[in-house]
């Protein structure tokens, strides 16, 4: 469930001030301090109090309109007492020059108030409508991509998302797992590309699994639907990987277009599944051979995409299957993934260079009277 609270950095209204508020007001107050001190350190003479007009603008980098206005008002009335003081300790001869030179800058003080205040207004406004856009990005991220688990028929299930920025949470990456007629049935893809686009190809491949995966008893079948629905609505360059996992009575099936292949952690070995034969992505049209695998309880599935596999360090590549083990096959699924990718960002310290999507997977054992563990891909050859 997807829960929103305002935390703007800029937030306006009553209350608290905001982490950037209280700096830009911060930084305005040492400023005006500064400027102060020196003018006190130089006698009577106010030649310093032009530099004032600054401090508005430096709140105005951080802080809301009204911390600004507060700032330039302090401001004008400090630069006013020492114009004032000033002009008292001027001569005859000199009165006038000095009043005009002070009230022009104090005039200049205001001004620069205003000036700052409307900046800091604009600021704000762009501020909060970046927030509502990243917000609304992580809404239609979760539209996309819906939790998983922790249960699933059979399986304990965790999926997890992780973004190559940090001020977006939104890609192609996709990940799904329904459990159906025909057993537990899990997909993960990667779309070619980034942006909206991306995620509008995402969206139409989920909904389209989400739709076939109920409807179509061979694997092959569904893979088939996704082709057409992709060619339908890319260009003659785009492409989505994809590798559809199906568990029917502890027994596996996998079919592979052109993705990373799963990995099966079993008894502390980490098994690669590479598939009997190369497939390409949907959209090519693949033509795809099941690979099938007898399960036993407590065997865990990784499913990637290709951003794990490319991730690195001064050019060395994250040792996956080296430390899957380690990583994912203590305490629940979730824990392993959270392990995962704590590992993973410590590796490349922070930066990645594509998203990735997770999901891992754990048999349970079978049903009670499940029904016999026949591959759904020989059932639909069964029944045409």
């Amino acid at each position: 469930m997807l829960s929103f609270v305002r935390t703007h950095p800029f937030q306006s209204g009553r209350g608290p001030l905001s982490p950037g508020s209280r700096a830009g007001l911060g930084a305005a107050v040492v400023l005006l301090g500064i400027v102060s001190a020196v003018e006190l350190a130089d006698g009577r003479a106010a030649h310093y109090i032009a530099l004032m007009v600054a401090a508005p603008f430096l709140a105005a980098a951080l802080a809301s309109w009204r911390v600004v206005l507060g700032v330039g008002v302090a401001a004008t009335a400090i630069g006013a007492t020492f114009a004032a003081t000033a002009i008292g300790a001027a001569d005859a001869a000199c009165d006038k020059s000095v009043s005009l030179i002070n009230g022009v800058n104090v005039a200049g003080i205001a001004l620069a108030t205003g000036i700052a205040a409307a900046v800091a207004s604009v600021r704000q406004r762009q501020a909060e409508r970046i927030a509502e856009l990243s917000k609304l990005a992580a809404v239609a991220q979760q539209a996309v991509l819906r939790p998983l688990g922790p249960q699933v028929g059979t399986l304990s299930v965790a999926g997890r998302y992780i973004s190559s920025t940090a001020t977006a949470e939104i890609g192609g990456d996709l990940y799904e797992a329904l459990d159906t007629p025909y057993g537990v049935r899990m997909i993960i893809g990667d779309v070619r590309g980034k942006g909206l686009d991306a995620v509008r190809l995402a969206s139409i491949v989920l909904g389209s699994y989400r739709h076939v995966a109920f409807e179509r008893a061979d694997l092959r079948a569904v893979v088939a639907d996704l082709d057409r629905a992709v060619a339908r609505s890319v260009g003659d360059e785009d492409f989505v990987t994809a590798a559809l996992v199906e568990e029917r009575g502890g027994t596996l099936t996998i079919v592979n277009c052109g993705h990373p292949p799963p990995l099966l952690l079993r008894r502390g070995a980490v098994i690669p599944l590479e598939p009997p034969a190369p497939a390409p992505p949907l959209g090519f049209m693949p033509a795809v051979r099941p690979r099938v695998e007898r399960l036993e309880p407590g065997d865990r599935l990784l499913l990637f995409t290709d951003g794990l596999g490319e991730a690195r360090r001064d050019g060395e590549f994250f040792p996956t299957a080296d430390r899957a083990w380690r990583l994912l096959g203590h305490g629940t699924v979730a824990d392993g993934l959270a392990s995962l990718e704590t590992a993973l960002v410590e590796w490349v310290h922070g930066r990645l260079d594509d998203d990735i999507a997770l999901v891992l997977m754990e048999y349970t054992g079978a049903r009670t009277g499940a029904s016999a563990a026949v591959p759904s891909w020989e059932v639909g050859a069964a029944e045409s």
